[in-house]
């Protein structure tokens, strides 16, 4: 699986819904589900669940399992990962669908850190936390980002024994 580029406004406000993030992202977790049981992982109806992974599919972001039992209905993640451009905030309405993305990788973030804490994977040598403050322009930023993310891909077709998130997060620093 590969990473998927969301190219353009329509595509980025029918992924940025509560429930549509979090269904790709137990997709891509955990495989293959039917509608039923990603409602009962999510707790959500699984008549919800299936309109929302209907309008997934509708942009691509999911797609049958066809490798499955024919009896029932399974989807799958088309890819492992999805990049949103920064020029997708450019308007009103994508600076909205971004902040709804936003909240809900926040969320994700928030009970990451809190289950870290409480295992003790905290003591992990191979877990990192990095906090750097770089003065860029523009451009050296978009080039440090654009070589990372050149690094995250070089991992995607990895099949490792751990499961890990990596977030890549570029803030404006305090003037």
């Amino acid at each position: 699986m590969r990473a998927r580029v969301v190219d353009g406004l329509e595509t980025l406000k029918a992924l940025a819904h509560p429930v549509r993030i979090n269904a790709l992202g137990e997709l891509r977790r955990s495989g293959p589900s039917t509608a039923s049981e990603l409602a009962r992982t999510l707790g959500e109806s699984s008549g919800s669940l299936s309109y929302h992974l209907r309008q997934l599919e509708r942009y691509g972001f999911v797609t049958d399992d066809v490798a499955r039992d024919a009896r029932e209905r399974r989807w799958r993640a088309t890819t492992q990962l999805t990049e949103l451009p920064a020029a997708l905030s450019e308007t009103p309405e994508g600076r909205s669908a971004m902040s709804v993305v936003r909240g809900v990788q926040q969320e994700h973030l928030a009970r990451q850190l809190a289950a870290l804490e409480a295992t003790s994977d905290v003591e992990h040598p191979d877990l990192g936390h990095s906090d750097y403050l770089l003065r860029l322009d523009d451009d050296q930023l978009t080039e440090l980002v654009a070589r990372l993310t050149d690094v995250v891909h070089e991992y995607l077709d990895h099949r490792g024994d751990r499961l890990v998130a990596l977030h890549l997060l570029a803030l404006p620093g305090a003037p």
